[in-house]
């Protein structure tokens, strides 16, 4: 028998279903949903959470026209499976497939494309003012989590809104971590007295007739408007967003599909700034997710029975399991050693620094550029803050870097996971600009270690450095090298030639080197000897062993798992030109001038050309080259 989704190609097949067939749809999106998750990966919680909610904001709104803007795509599966994708869902994250975000490339229902916290509000103010301008009618809604809330850009967007008085009607998906819902019972009942068609009319009418009496009429609006905020205030957490110039409405159960539908039809009719909100379980609907929210937020493939992953834990500890092993051991050592992310405790290690070491670790929040220059302050007191994000996140907060660590010399420590490309996330996710943006910044060192031995190594050096520093590595297991017993710093600016090679230098940084090394190897079989050298750093560049090595052998190739404008290779370039070396031949392998897919790592080192494939080719082709054309010029000198 086939399920009530399979019937479902767009909303407007939503609208023509009784509310009561509403429950069962969100059951069968709730199976398919873990049914394609529990097989190909994926973000499982957060959608499970939103999928009333999903649900009711179709049915009453008139979508594409009404705009729905998703904060963050991670809860948005439900959406795409009512909105022509059900068929492709299976393809998701997977390289090819749809993405695991919104995308304006994918479907018109994807509004505006997210994978970072806290835009919708700014987002969907912008177009409400475009609609405006163009005087439509449609309605836009911004969706956004109560985790987003500690992100500056939310409340950004909730202040223009609010001072513009604008029609923009913002959903609160809170999952009752960031604001307390007990008061949900005796809220939820006064707003949705509050916002039937008969007290709509009522609150306006009554506010007309205020405002038109003489002076003591305005007064008497105003207490009015006093007595109200009071009482929300007392009873819900709408104080804030009344303060912000929003209508508060909530909290409202966020699994009652009918309530959340009467709600959403009240909402409609009204004007201006309007908040509505809902609470929500995350994992709603399967028990090992509803447990365990946070280790259910995005899964590799499991059993649905038991919620165990299909797939053995990797044989080598992770980078972020290095990473944090080796930062509680250095602040064990150094009572001056504070730790720093922006709602990334697990994804980083730094919620096993909290526990193992309680009161020397700070998680900010959704609240890069705040976590930067709280760490800026705390060093100018003498600690060595320790910031973990991932690549990605950094971007945001570059502007701190810039002036409140890097202008003030201060040392602070930027420990960048997920650097290069992360695979199934994106491009929203590829922390493949770092190298570019952070060698700009004068009195910055930067670095990454070639496996995860040299990462412990490379955490020791910035702890000890005097001044801005940043190591990133790779998402993922380790190489599963020797670990040394004793963490050791390393000398500033110093690479390692790890192959003397006469026909070709192959200089790797980070993740790329061993694949450097190994391409190497395969060279070697094919009669071509090529150096091998681990950069470690990306500025200082160790300017010495490069040019004793180019003076020797003219052919290079630089490998990077970064944007190549303004990257690693870059740099290289610009210090050859600087020093006037002549006649050397540079071939740069890295991440083209685009942005690119969600796939496996592997797939999408491939496409960019830098696995060791792409590397052996790479230099064959180069050694090749000149040596054809070195024996046609002696072919033309004899003759």
């Amino acid at each position: 028998m086939a399920s009530l989704l399979e019937t479902i190609n767009d909303p407007s097949d939503i609208r023509k279903l009784p509310i009561p067939e509403l429950v069962i749809l969100a059951r069968d999106i709730r199976d398919e949903v873990l049914s394609v998750v529990s097989e190909v990966g994926g973000h499982l919680a957060s959608t499970l959470g939103a999928v009333e909610l999903t649900l009711a904001l179709h049915y009453i709104f008139q979508t594409p026209e009404d705009r729905i803007v998703w904060d963050t795509g991670h809860q948005s599966y439900a959406h795409k499976l009512i909105c022509g994708r059900r068929q492709r869902l299976a393809t998701i994250r997977q390289l090819g497939g749809i993405s695991g975000f919104l995308s304006r490339e994918e479907s018109e229902y994807d509004v505006f494309g997210a994978g970072h916290a806290g835009t919708s509000v700014s987002a969907a103010l912008g177009m409400v003012e475009a609609k405006t301008l163009k005087q439509s009618k449609h309605k836009v809604v911004a969706v956004i989590s109560d985790g987003c809330l500690s992100a500056g850009l939310t409340f950004e967007g909730l202040n223009q809104t609010g001072h513009l008085e604008r029609d923009l009607i913002v959903v609160l998906n809170d999952n009752a971590i960031f604001i307390d819902p007990r008061v949900g019972a005796i809220s939820s009942f006064l707003s949705e007295k509050l916002t039937t068609g008969t007290a709509i009319r009522l609150q306006k009418s009554l506010r007309d007739v205020l405002r038109s009496l003489p002076r003591v009429g305005e007064g008497l609006y105003h207490l009015g408007r006093k007595i109200k905020d009071s009482f929300i205030g007392f009873v819900t957490p709408g104080l804030l967003f009344e303060g912000l110039g929003f209508q508060y409405v909530g909290p409202v159960d966020g699994h009652n599909v009918e309530k959340l539908i009467h709600t959403f039809a009240n909402v409609k009719k009204l004007e201006g700034p309007t908040l509505v909100h809902v609470l929500t379980k995350k994992g709603k609907g399967y028990e090992w997710a509803e447990k365990d929210p946070v280790r259910y937020h995005s899964v590799a493939p499991f059993h649905v029975l038991t919620g165990k992953p299909k797939k053995e834990k990797g044989r080598y500890p992770s980078f972020t399991e290095v990473f944090a092993a080796s930062l509680i051991r250095l602040a064990k050592e150094n009572p001056r050693v504070v730790g720093i992310t922006a709602a990334m405790g697990s994804g980083t290690g730094i919620d096993k620094l909290s526990r193992e070491i309680p009161g020397r670790s700070y998680d900010v929040g959704i609240a890069e550029q705040h976590a930067v220059t709280f760490a800026a302050g705390m060093a100018t007191e003498g600690y060595t803050p320790v910031v973990a994000f991932y690549s990605t996140f950094l971007q945001r907060a570059y502007d701190q870097i810039l002036h409140d660590v890097g202008i003030q010399n201060l040392h602070v420590v930027f420990a960048l996971d997920r650097g290069g490309l992360v695979g199934a996330d994106g491009p929203t996710h590829h922390g493949v600009f770092d190298f570019s943006y952070l060698r700009s910044i004068p009195n910055m060192v930067l670095m990454a270690p070639k496996d995860e031995n040299e990462l412990q190594h490379m955490l020791r050096t910035a702890i000890e450095h005097d001044g801005p520093i940043a190591f990133r590595y790779p998402r993922g297991d380790g190489w599963g090298v020797e670990m040394d017993s004793e963490i050791r710093t390393l000398e500033i600016g110093k690479g390692e030639l790890l192959r003397q090679g006469k026909d070709i230098v192959i200089v790797g940084v980070g993740n790329t080197v061993i694949p450097a090394f190994r391409a190497a190897q395969d060279l070697s079989q094919l009669g071509i000897d090529a150096a091998v050298v681990n950069a470690r750093f990306i500025k200082p560049l160790d300017r010495e062993l490069l040019f004793s090595l180019l003076s020797q052998v003219p052919r290079l190739v630089t490998v990077e798992d970064n944007v190549l404008q303004g990257g690693f290779g870059s740099a290289i370039l610009e210090t050859i030109a600087e020093e006037g070396l002549t006649g050397v031949r540079v071939r740069r392998l890295g991440v083209p001038d685009r942005f690119i897919p969600h796939g496996t790592q592997d797939e999408l080192k491939k496409i960019c050309g830098f696995d060791k494939d792409g590397i052996t080719q790479a230099a064959l082709q180069m050694v090749r080259k000149e040596r054809k054309r070195e024996k046609e010029g002696w072919e033309r000198g004899s003759a």
